[in-house]
């Protein structure tokens, strides 16, 4: 799975990074080595999450898309 990350620079040094793709998945670090690592724990972390299935209505349809690729 390939995600986009978009890194900041920190105002007070170092960067910040968040992945669009995870709402709230963010982290930072002090040099870019340190941020990807931090980045790939804070996206491990988030997918870790157990989430309740929501329950729909009898009249709900629920369908899964593969998404499309734009070459």
């Amino acid at each position: 799975m390939k995600l986009q990350i978009v890194i900041h620079e920190a105002e007070e040094g170092g960067y910040w990074a968040e992945v669009p793709a995870i709402p709230g998945c963010a982290t930072q670090g002090d040099n870019i080595e340190e941020l990807l690592k931090n980045v790939r724990e804070a996206v491990e972390a988030c997918l870790s999450v157990s989430v309740d299935q929501p329950s729909y209505g009898d009249s709900a349809r629920v369908i899964e898309m593969a998404g499309a690729s734009c070459a």
